[in-house]
């Protein structure tokens, strides 16, 4: 159940997946709930016509909202239900993590879930814990697999660690193994051979 509270700026999120269906409805119905609930709606953002399963940079206006949250544009998003938001768990966790970091809070239509009750704030925080092992696992993997890197590569250098991780950072960044190269002042072979190493290692992983 809506929380009535006058002076809560929302943000609505619609989308839908085909060019065919609409965001009418969910709009209407939202926009119903802030109006019982006293909120003030603050913008309205849509994507029609693409898929959950795209990540935030593959739905404009999801990506705008994220941006806009950032800047504190509103105090509350609210959405038809939590498969409007993505189809990825990952995805979804982090969206939740942004959200519960920035005090920004969170209303889904169909789950009656409201993250500015007492229940919905005890769920934020549940979510957060799942978040921070989610980022020590990512953490503990990399560590791994730059020492693996290093290990191969059985490099004489003093930081062969610092010289493995700034060559896969750049290439992460799209740049080309000459562009590294000569950004680092290695040689084309040594670039070659840090990134095999760790596309080795990624393929070895279960």
């Amino acid at each position: 159940m809506a929380t009535s509270d006058p002076t809560k700026r929302v943000a609505l999120y619609l989308r839908v997946s085909t060019d065919e269906q609409t965001t009418a409805n969910q709009r209407r119905e939202l926009e119903e709930v802030a109006t019982r609930a006293g909120w003030v709606i603050a913008n309205v953002y849509e994507d029609a016509g693409i898929s959950g399963a795209k990540g935030r940079f593959g739905r404009p206006a999801f990506n705008q909202m994220l941006k806009d949250a950032t800047a504190r544009e509103f105090d509350m998003i609210a959405a038809w239900a939590v498969d409007r938001l993505g189809r990825s768990l990952q995805d979804l966790v982090h969206f939740l993590d942004d959200l519960h970091s920035l005090g920004i809070d969170l209303y889904l239509h169909q789950q009656r879930l409201d993250t500015s009750t007492p229940s919905g704030r005890a769920l934020f925080q549940m979510l957060g814990v799942f978040a921070e092992f989610e980022r020590s696992m990512i953490s503990e993997r990399v560590k791994a697999g730059l020492a693996r890197t290093t290990k191969k590569l059985g490099r004489p250098s003093g930081r062969p660690h610092k010289r493995a991780k700034e060559v896969l950072q750049l290439r992460n960044q799209g740049r080309s193994i000459r562009e590294i190269a000569r950004t680092l002042r290695m040689g084309v072979n040594s670039v070659h051979k840090i990134i095999n190493v760790k596309r080795d290692h990624l393929a070895e992983m279960p």
